[in-house]
């Protein structure tokens, strides 16, 4: 038996489901992980939560992950990027914390989307917006973008005054180009979205410790359906931990809750995000170095002939190739895994290593007479 002959909801018939290959090989710079392991100090204070932990086991855990929420708060009150900007001092009440920023995405689109509503995003974007939403039955509409991959503000407009969705995804920066939103087209287009109905503005900010842009954590203050979601897994380095959350005004975590499976995160979650929690000064040491590998990686891309996307999160899209799936298997075949995302002509890479990088430039180098930029 074939899947399509399985009674599955239309809407998912000759569809696949999202992933990126997982080889062995030298040099994986194809999901955007942080590529530092976590610290030995930090491993160990982990293993002492877990134990802690393990102890009670028996019983289920803080439903509501009230210390975690806390600590999360906490640090993105340190780590705003507007230092303190008054209204925008977050408490418990405004975030809330679930496996992966995907479930946190799912949890939303369960909330304010489903049956009869729609999610509007500007593709070329992260995937999953448009996956979850087809899981959670929402339709999908694809908004424009510029050429640079900027969002063309008055095509944006344009088409939510004509779809009037339910949901509006922004990605800054964005996966997979690296492009960052700035604060006053986010504002724009929240005020343009609401002028039709009333419209949840989720801000997907998973790389925003990467970017050169603050965070538009500040905007929250007054804007009760804007949504801010992040996740640990790229700049605590902690993408086996699957922690993902959000900030918003409280009435969004309380709607939330209605769709939340009991006691979603576990207590060894909840134990190893907060040992993590504890060492943000020591991980956010490792994005900064990342940050320069990334420029020096797109500068020297550049100096090939190589066309590369502006980037602010820890990944680089590059081309343009007349077949980037040739390009794609020819730097395997060099022992480096990249991505190809689909985007028309080009590639995309996880900043890592300085080895990692250096690896990556000499294979391209090695291949550019069969890259072909256009």
């Amino acid at each position: 038996m074939k899947i399509d002959d399985l009674p599955i909801r239309d809407e998912l018939r000759g569809q696949s489901p999202y992933g990126a290959p997982q080889l062995d090989v030298p040099v994986q710079l194809n999901t955007n992980e942080n590529p530092y392991q976590l610290p030995d100090e930090l491993v160990a204070r982990i293993a002492e939560r877990v134990a802690e932990a393990a102890r009670d086991l028996n019983r289920y855990p803080d439903r509501d992950a009230v210390q975690l929420r806390t600590e999360l708060a906490a640090y993105l009150n340190r780590t705003n990027g507007l230092n303190g900007t008054a209204g925008t001092e977050l408490d418990v009440r405004q975030v809330w914390a679930a496996n992966g920023s995907n479930e946190i995405i799912q949890q939303l689109l369960q909330t304010f989307g489903g049956p009869g509503r729609s999610a509007l995003g500007f593709e070329p974007s992260y995937q999953m917006h448009e996956l979850i939403s087809r899981g959670t039955g929402t339709r999908w509409i694809a908004g424009p973008r510029n050429a640079d991959f900027t969002i063309d503000e008055a095509a944006a407009a344009a088409a939510l005054a004509e779809h009037r969705p339910d949901v509006l995804f922004i990605c800054s920066p964005n996966n997979p180009t690296g492009t960052a939103v700035a604060a006053e087209t986010v504002l724009r287009l929240y005020d343009a979205a609401q002028a039709v109905k009333p419209t949840m503005v989720v801000v997907d900010e998973a790389y925003v410790e990467f970017s050169h842009q603050p965070s538009l954590l500040p905007l929250l203050a007054g804007r009760p359906l804007l949504v801010i979601t992040r996740t640990m897994s790229k700049a605590f380095g902690a993408a086996g931990l699957r922690l993902g959350y959000l900030a918003a005004d409280p009435a969004v975590v309380d709607a939330v809750q209605l769709v939340r499976l009991p006691y979603h995160l576990s207590s060894v979650t909840q134990a190893t995000a907060l040992a993590c929690l504890e060492h943000t000064d020591t991980l956010l040491g490792y994005v900064r170095r990342l940050k320069e590998g990334r420029d020096e990686v797109v500068a020297r891309l550049a100096a090939l002939g190589l066309e590369v996307t502006a980037s602010d999160a820890n990944f680089i899209q590059f081309g343009v190739f007349q077949d980037p799936q040739a390009v794609w298997r020819a730097l395997l075949d060099q022992g480096v895994l990249v991505r190809n995302n689909g985007v028309p002509g080009r590639l995309r890479v996880t900043a890592g290593t300085p080895e990692e990088n250096e690896a990556f430039l000499a294979a391209v180098a090695t291949v550019i007479k069969e890259l072909s930029p256009v």
